[in-house]
């Protein structure tokens, strides 16, 4: 049973689509009690990242325990930025702090928003990218993650320069693509994030 985390920020029937056509059973939620007792973890993300972190503050507890329990947590589009310590976006708001780094905005001449498909290079292995490799991914954001430590980068795509499209770190897993609107490459993505090991 897959968990989307809803906190009234998020596209929340595109992701649960991506999860009904690879036939995973899924529910959707703001119910705390539920989300603490789940096994994996979702969080989509639209808008906002100042509105986002405030919307997130009822959830944060039972986020830190879920991730500090090694229990699978994908984090998708505005769902990877507020997995960061903080964002250009919304100054002096703190982020889940679970990545440590930033949200910057995209660089310059480039159109922003970046939007549409763009080419997907792996940089370091990780389980959710398992027999993924120069596939095309969608993108519909602003802003990009900066991490602190590079290592933790598992995918990339070009836009003006490298821009961070994906992070791992243990068991915390995020896209800036929206896998779920990725066609077959994406789905495979969902696939390997349900069939992680708990």
């Amino acid at each position: 049973m897959i968990t989307i985390i809803d906190y009234k920020s998020g596209n929340l029937k595109s992701i649960s689509n991506g999860f009904k056509k690879i036939g995973v059973d899924y529910q959707i939620t703001d119910d705390k009690e539920v989300i603490a007792n789940s096994d994996y973890l979702v969080l989509p993300g639209v808008g906002a990242f100042g509105s986002a972190m405030e919307n997130l503050k009822v959830f944060e507890d039972v986020i830190f325990e879920h991730v500090a329990d090694d229990k699978p947590f994908l984090g998708i589009c505005l769902g990877q930025q507020v997995l960061m310590s903080s964002s250009e976006e919304s100054p002096g708001v703190k982020g889940l702090d679970l990545f440590k780094g930033h949200a910057e905005i995209l660089g310059e001449g480039v159109k922003i928003p970046h939007m549409g498909w763009n080419k997907l290079k792996v940089v370091n292995n990780s389980p959710i990218l398992e027999g993924i490799g120069g596939e095309y991914f969608y993108f519909v954001h602003s802003y990009h993650v900066v991490p602190d430590d590079e290592n933790i980068i598992a995918g990339v795509c070009e836009y003006g320069g490298d821009v961070v499209a994906s992070l791992n770190q243990n068991n915390l897993f995020s896209t800036q693509f929206h896998p779920e609107k990725s066609g077959e490459a994406g789905l495979k993505i969902l696939k390997n994030f349900t069939n992680l090991e708990i």
